[in-house]
């Protein structure tokens, strides 16, 4: 529903922030960012790109996972981690994706990922963080 006074920039980043703050629920503030980057992130690729018809929201967020192992991104691994808890989907799953990547990416890689992964749930577990559905 496009208001006349919003434009369609602005409505993606609404869209993106809101998508952002379901994602990332439970961390305090946010890294700082320049204006350009945090307008195509969360205008572009939470508003445009992670909302496509496409594929469901928790294939998305194991999709980004995977990368992130991948890729040894141990410092976006902690906040897709949380994310993917955050939309249900369960620890034995990203353990068993964190296997199958050891085996394109190498086992080192996915070491890494199973202690950011563990304390991840860790934390999250503390904060006494249920499991969404």
């Amino acid at each position: 529903m496009t208001d006349e006074n919003t434009n369609p920039d602005e409505e993606r980043l609404i869209k993106g922030l809101g998508l952002a703050a379901q994602l990332f629920a439970g961390l305090e503030g946010s890294p700082p960012m320049p204006d350009e980057l945090s307008r195509h992130t969360f205008g572009h690729l939470f508003g445009d790109v992670w909302q496509g018809p496409e594929l469901e929201l928790q294939e998305r967020s194991l999709i980004t996972c995977t990368v992130l192992v991948a890729l040894a991104r141990e410092r976006e691994q902690l906040l897709h981690f949380r994310a993917a808890r955050n939309l249900g989907i369960p620890r034995e799953k990203l353990e068993a994706m964190i296997s199958h990547v050891a085996h394109y990416a190498g086992w080192p890689v996915a070491v890494s990922a199973a202690r950011v992964l563990d304390t991840v749930w860790t934390e999250m577990d503390a904060a006494g963080a249920d499991i969404s559905t």
